[in-house]
């Protein structure tokens, strides 16, 4: 069996060091954020529809702004995730924003042993699955996170877009659409600011979609919808172009660049 931890713990250093890059990167404009704007985009906010005085738990939330984003808009939150240096400043910012969110810094499939409340929403967004070698873990843990009738909802990048290698600048067919294998990639700068110094290694793995709707269904969650958009609202892959309503797409677009799940966890 191969061992996952060395790959997590290479996860998270490479994770520690983009903090502090992201915090200052036009992309998470944490000054804006600050004063008042939010982080989460149409689709998430679309899907949760009225959320104020619910709880909800968020996976994998890197320094929390969609976390203070759900927590200003009226949801009671808990942050989730494996760095801590993303911890850190998520709590920071909690604090200078007034906010009463939590954050706990734990491997997201380790969720359970440190959050033992059961939530009315467990959420996740873009860029998250692909870091998680098996999702049947992944999705027990949201249904034991998860109240009877309570909402899991995920929206992220379509696994097509992982098929490819980026690293040159040019999209590059080389993984299989649901490969097993880890995956292996070192480059430097990250999506947020492409042209930094620091040196990315990452370990991730591909997840075709029916893994990812099995796996849920496997943990007692009925699949509400599953949507593919031919869209991305970051622009974080080769050559996008910005549409009208401010989200990003190929020029020659041929698949979909994102897909969202809602679930519900069915009574016992």
């Amino acid at each position: 069996m191969e061992n996952f931890e060395n790959y997590f713990n290479t996860n998270k250093e490479t994770w520690n060091k983009k903090v502090a890059i992201h915090a200052q990167s036009e992309m998470y404009d944490i000054v804006s954020f600050k004063s008042g704007k939010s982080s989460l985009m149409p689709y998430e906010l679309k899907a949760l529809g009225d959320f104020k005085g619910k709880s909800l738990l968020h996976l994998q939330c890197h320094f929390g702004q969609d976390t203070l984003s759900w927590q200003r808009m009226g949801a009671q939150c808990v942050g989730v995730d494996l760095s801590d240096e993303g911890i850190k400043l998520a709590k920071k910012l909690n604090n200078e924003l007034q906010l009463d969110a939590e954050f706990v810094c734990c491997n997201v499939l380790d969720t359970s042993e440190y959050v033992k409340d059961k939530f009315d929403i467990v959420f996740t967004s873009y860029g998250t699955i692909g870091w998680l070698p098996d999702l049947k873990p992944w999705a027990k843990m949201i249904s034991e996170r998860l109240k009877t009738g309570g909402i899991f909802y995920i929206v992220e990048f379509h696994p097509i877009l992982w098929m490819f290698d980026y690293i040159d600048g040019k999209p590059k067919l080389k993984y299989h659409y649901s490969q097993d294998e880890v995956i292996y990639e070192e480059y430097r700068g990250t999506y947020a600011n492409q042209s930094s110094k620091m040196v990315s290694k990452e370990y991730g793995w591909n997840h075709g979609l029916s893994e990812v709707v099995n796996a849920l269904i496997e943990a007692g969650l009925q699949i509400d919808y599953l949507n593919e958009y031919d869209e991305s609202p970051y622009d974080v892959f080769p050559d996008l172009i910005k549409t009208e309503s401010g989200m990003y797409k190929m020029k020659d677009q041929l698949f979909p660049m994102i897909f969202e799940i809602k679930a519900i966890k069915k009574s016992l």
